[in-house]
């Protein structure tokens, strides 16, 4: 279902306007736009970086073992999800992993800046797309899932976000999250990618709860490389201009290494252990009145 923002009445989520008032979401680009006003606003993430990030996902250890991390979460605790959202889906890295993992998923992708859904809609041209602000989803319990993966800390607003997926989620739904961690290492590159925070630990699964959340599990990731990455971040300034692309641009031999890492730490995790610091957090949930066992 989804909830009218001008009237507030509940219909089916495939009717093309409401039914009481008439309302119909804008259309950008060829997608419905929920948020039509924040479509190009750079606040939260600069609309140039979709383009340099989709030439460069593919090939960077760190988001494909992401995606490899996120597929195993869902396929372990949701294998029955049928209905899924991701919100702040970006270039659609992501959400083309989940596509090719799980075929028979129904895939609903939103993006705040309408120029990322280009590039979503290119690589998953099945899915349903749309612009939306995370902040105001208007769906009433229609998914079994949501992921939002590096996305809260784009958001002031965090917690408002997290009761609005609880909303968007049928009873025994669940959230898979991934997040920045430890304050300690922000940098220049966590205000290049417009950060408002990283996450201390237990911060976001105590909002979680105070949304209605059961956390089921919690890990860190990216630990095996901490050392690295703090002795990246945390260097003295040279007083050379930043570049954002340095983390990029990694010889392929060391690419692959550092990539190998990242899957020793998630097979770890797939064996039930929850590493205690890393430099991101993932976390799984299911609404409070999810039953206890799945």
């Amino acid at each position: 279902m989804i909830r009218c923002p001008r009237c507030r009445l509940e219909h089916p989520d495939r009717e093309p306007g409401c039914p009481g008032c008439g309302f119909a979401p804008a259309s950008i680009g060829g997608f419905p736009a929920w948020a039509p006003e924040l479509a190009g606003n750079g606040e939260g993430f600069r609309p140039e970086y979709f383009e340099r990030l989709a030439t460069l996902e593919g090939g960077h250890f760190w988001f494909r073992a992401r995606n490899v991390l996120i597929g195993w979460a869902i396929g372990a605790h949701f294998p029955r999800a049928r209905d899924y959202l991701e919100l702040g889906c970006g270039t659609g890295y992501a959400l083309a992993g989940i596509a090719q993992r799980f075929p028979a998923m129904r895939l609903t992708a939103s993006e705040l800046l309408s120029a990322g859904l280009a590039f979503a809609a290119a690589r998953v041209p099945t899915a349903r797309l749309l612009q939306l602000d995370a902040r105001s989803p208007p769906w009433v319990e229609e998914f079994d899932l949501v992921g939002a993966y590096d996305v809260l800390e784009h958001i002031d607003e965090d917690e408002r976000v997290l009761r609005g997926i609880r909303e968007s989620l049928r009873p025994g739904g669940g959230v898979v999250l991934t997040v920045p961690q430890h304050p300690w290492l922000w940098s220049e590159s966590d205000r290049y990618a417009c950060h408002v925070r990283r996450y201390r630990r237990g911060e976001l699964e105590r909002k979680l709860e105070a949304a209605g959340f059961r956390v089921l599990r919690s890990s860190s990731f990216v630990t095996l490389l901490l050392p690295l990455m703090a002795a990246s971040r945390l260097r003295p300034a040279t007083g050379s201009a930043y570049d954002p692309m340095a983390e990029f641009r990694i010889p392929t031999a060391i690419n692959r290494a550092l990539e190998g890492m990242l899957r020793l730490e998630i097979g770890a995790i797939r064996l039930g252990c929850s590493l205690p610091v890393g430099g991101s957090r993932l976390v799984v949930a299911v609404r409070d009145d999810a039953p206890a066992t799945r």
